[in-house]
């Protein structure tokens, strides 16, 4: 695995990025690997979105959607496939993590299909029928829905402080 994430940084997304955020994510949702997001749910939530940029261009994002005063999905986590094991995402999550730490958030949680990243970066895998049910605000929309096959994973900031 080659290391360049010590040499890049954590940005919020900026309105510039919407196009590339847009293309990156539905490039994974193309293949079933990620929820879809239109241009508009993207320019929607762009607050949610942080970045990593490589000579001015975006080469990872994610987004940390806050769904009430204790719980956060980190979700749309894409890096691009020619950077991938370099450590951005795992750069990106816990730049995340540490957001929902200063908002005084209690839980973070994802739906993914790679649990065993999340796993070294300290999730735990849960039911996803454990999760409140707002999780499933977005789940009516997805093509696999109701028959999701994604893994729950889910972080408790207050024990893992």
């Amino acid at each position: 695995m080659t290391t360049l994430a010590h040499a890049l940084k954590v940005e919020p997304a900026e309105g510039v990025d919407a196009s590339a955020l847009h293309e990156l994510v539905n490039g994974f949702a193309r293949r079933g690997e990620m929820l879809p997001r239109t241009m508009a749910e993207i320019a929607g939530t762009l607050g949610d979105f942080s970045v990593v940029r490589d000579g001015g261009r975006v080469v990872a994002c994610g987004a940390l959607h806050v769904l009430g005063k204790e719980l956060a999905e980190i979700r749309s986590l894409a890096v691009r496939e020619d950077r991938q094991g370099q450590g951005l995402g795992a750069l990106l999550v816990r730049a995340h993590l540490q957001q929902a730490r200063d908002l005084e958030l209690r839980t973070v949680f994802a739906l993914t299909y790679q649990p065993s990243f999340f796993e070294l970066l300290g999730f735990r895998q849960a039911d996803v029928m454990s999760l409140p049910l707002k999780v499933w605000g977005e789940c009516y929309r997805c093509p696999k829905f109701p028959t999701c096959d994604e893994i729950a994973v889910v972080l408790d900031l207050k024990a893992a402080s």
